[in-house]
């Protein structure tokens, strides 16, 4: 393993490998205006929701690494303390990369990434129409990281109004993960589409599981189980009845007469075919039998 200090290498360096492992990161599309009503829009990857009551969400426009200047974004936040924070999904990623673009002061970026300006209701700056989730938010506070190229600059901002696209919202009014179709980004020119790597994992507060430091010794130190198999076998509230296990392990045998686990290769190996398909609680009876 490379060990680094920070301050042995280069800002730019050390930016690469900051923003390529620390990654997918959630895109903020803000919107501002500057202190006349000029409206300006651009993308920010230092951004995540840190609060529910109340619901604050915060994004970092960084100095910039080879000149030390700073964004448009961040003089207009300053200058009207109110941002809009829309949702990059994939219909628009290549829009708002173009949005990127770093143009003069008082150019138009919705106009020349082709979005639509929608008037909000609380604040002064313009949504983007084709976003489909957007937050009106006033600015709470700015906090400046440093004064160096690469210094970032924590943007806090309060949701006074949010707005939610019906077409992905579930039944239920909860959002379709799916249907958002959001999109994340990584280190240099690297995106990645959410809905096309989602899984599910059982959240371990919705029970106390017995964690891998109770497991058999054998199934603790297995050659075969993975971590993350480690990981599935320890979110279970109890181990399996010695009863059900034999149960099991009967019906197999009557399902294939020739079935047999002799070795411990072997039950590791099936136990973590089970799991593979989500099925803790048999692969448990695999490795107890």
């Amino acid at each position: 393993m490379v060990s680094i200090d920070p301050k042995s290498i280069s800002t730019s360096k050390l930016h690469g490998y900051l923003l390529g492992a620390v990654a997918p990161r959630p895109i903020a599309f803000a919107s501002t205006v500057d202190a006349e009503g000029k409206p300006n829009l651009s993308p920010f990857s230092f951004f995540n929701v840190f609060s529910a009551d109340p619901p604050i969400l915060i994004f970092s426009p960084a100095r910039r690494v080879r000149d030390n200047t700073i964004k448009h974004t961040l003089m207009n936040v300053e200058a009207t303390k109110e941002v809009v924070i829309n949702v990059v999904n994939f219909d628009l990623v290549h829009q708002m990369s173009l949005a990127s673009t770093e143009y003069a002061d008082g150019v138009n970026e919705f106009d020349k990434a082709g979005l639509t300006m929608l008037k909000s209701d609380v604040v002064k700056p313009f949504r983007v129409a084709e976003s489909p989730v957007q937050f009106e938010c006033k600015v709470n506070d700015i906090i400046k990281l440093g004064d160096n190229g690469g210094a970032g600059n924590l943007v806090i901002c309060e949701v006074v109004k949010l707005h939610i696209d019906e077409a992905v919202l579930n039944e239920d009014e909860t959002l379709n993960q799916e249907k958002l179709d959001l999109v994340a980004r990584a280190g240099g020119s690297f995106y990645s589409r959410a809905k096309e790597g989602f899984f599910e994992i059982p959240k371990p507060i919705s029970s106390l599981g017995i964690g891998v430091d109770n497991f058999p010794e054998d199934v603790k130190n297995s050659m075969i189980l993975t971590g993350n198999d480690l990981g599935m076998l320890g979110n279970v509230e109890m181990l399996p009845t010695i009863e059900s296990v034999n149960d099991f392990i009967d019906t197999l045998r009557k399902k294939n007469p020739e079935f047999s686990l002799e070795t411990r290769r072997e039950k590791h190996k099936l136990a973590q075919n089970y799991l593979s398909f989500g099925d803790v609680n048999n692969a448990w009876k695999i490795l107890l039998s």
